[in-house]
């Protein structure tokens, strides 16, 4: 368990100085160990990468004896495919009332959920379906990328950390997604292309426009969110196309007279994409939008960006864990490869299927896509699926095959 979970490197540390990734995995070990009939994980996959993620998923399932119980709750959908044998869905009004399902299959209880109906039931508690065909949310834009721009190869050391970047170049109506290991730069990466931090040959980025969200939020306005809205980006908090593409998807009505201060995690991470992308800006560097965020959210959040990017005409660099999220964002993607928080390197920009088949190699997994919602559907390890995509070289599908 030790070495799935990759802890060798933090037994001997002070437990306040582990990082939220690290102090996740910890967790996870420490209830694993306890002998019990039943076991209950929250959000399992909190702080981890895509790569942490999955070796919790194979500890956690580790636990699974005839007379014992694993109950998990977990947002990303990838990794409830992973982990589950059945999945329950709960709907209903958040704070006011919660309903659950009877268990069924996962793959079924995860499409009850995209749809938003129970066909046994015959109960509807979403009115509009969730999908992820690629080719239909790239279709539906105007795209126009006769603007681009270049970024030169840079390097960027730290005390005990090296992070070489390869040059690239990237245009308007286009979103990046950052995929690696944590520890592996994309947060500095962030700040590189913002100009927060310099590289060390002191080669010059584009000097562009940028709005950055980022990976951590410390809320400290003294004053409700709308105060907060009106006074940074009131602008665009006032205008109907940004009300309609951006506030109302995020359903930030719920809580728009609520103090700032006083706001749920969830809450803050959706206020802060609404002032990300309310700030006008050439690029837009957007830190783990999904983060604090339930599935529903997520998938809705990934919509927003995408359709405000594109309807905007501009450049988005994005860094996200959550898999089905990250492909239904990402037009290309940079891979970040090397020994985390050691010596790693930024790969130049490439198309979403290359650079998926690319990173999903490195984790010996491979992604197939549901025929009825087209989500990313990992394959169980070693399953008869799993091993032919492996052969054929297929780890990653941009649609389901016909």
């Amino acid at each position: 368990m030790i070495d799935v979970l990759e802890l060798k490197a933090v037994l001997d540390r002070d437990v306040d100085q582990l990082s939220g990734g690290e102090l996740q995995r910890f967790a996870i070990a420490v209830a694993c160990v306890q002998k019990a009939d039943v076991y209950m994980f929250d959000e399992p996959s909190s702080y981890l990468d895509v790569k942490q993620r999955l070796a919790a998923a194979r500890t956690i399932r580790s636990l699974l004896r005839p007379d014992d119980y694993v109950i998990v709750v977990e947002h990303d959908l990838s990794v409830l495919d992973y982990l589950s044998d059945f999945i329950c869905v709960l709907y209903g009004q958040p704070a006011v009332y919660g309903v659950v399902t009877m268990p069924a299959s996962v793959r079924e209880g995860i499409n009850i959920f995209l749809d938003g109906h129970i066909p046994t039931e015959n109960v509807r508690f979403r009115q509009e379906s969730l999908q992820f065909r690629i080719a239909e949310a790239s279709d539906e834009f105007a795209i126009d990328r006769s603007r681009s721009f270049k970024y030169p190869s840079m390097k960027k050391t730290f005390k005990e950390f090296e992070l070489n970047i390869e040059g690239g170049q990237f245009t308007d109506s286009e979103i990046i997604v950052m995929m690696g290991e944590n520890g592996t730069g994309k947060t500095t990466f962030c700040k590189m292309l913002a100009g927060v931090q310099k590289p060390d040959d002191g080669k010059a980025v584009p000097k562009l426009n940028i709005s950055m969200k980022p990976q951590t939020i410390n809320p400290k306005f003294p004053g409700t969110v709308r105060e907060l809205f009106l006074k940074k980006i009131r602008s665009s908090f006032l205008n109907p196309q940004f009300q309609t593409d951006v506030y109302k998807p995020l359903r930030i009505d719920d809580f728009i007279d609520q103090e700032v201060l006083n706001l749920s995690g969830g809450e803050l991470q959706r206020v802060a994409i609404v002032l990300a992308l309310g700030t006008p800006a050439d690029i837009y560097l957007i830190d783990e939008p999904s983060a604090y965020l339930d599935s529903e959210q997520r998938i809705i959040a990934s919509k927003v960006i995408k359709r405000f990017i594109m309807h905007a005409k501009k450049t988005a660099f994005v860094v996200e864990h959550d898999f089905i999220m990250a492909t239904y964002l990402a037009d290309r993607v940079i891979l970040f490869e090397g020994t985390p928080s050691v010596k790693t390197f930024a790969r130049k920009p490439q198309s979403l299927l290359t650079g998926c088949n690319s990173f999903l190699r490195s984790l010996n997994v491979t992604f197939r896509r549901d025929q009825n919602s087209f989500r990313p559907r990992i394959n169980k390890l070693d399953s008869q699926l799993d091993q032919e995509q492996k052969a054929a070289g297929n780890f990653f599908f941009l649609e389901e095959q016909t």
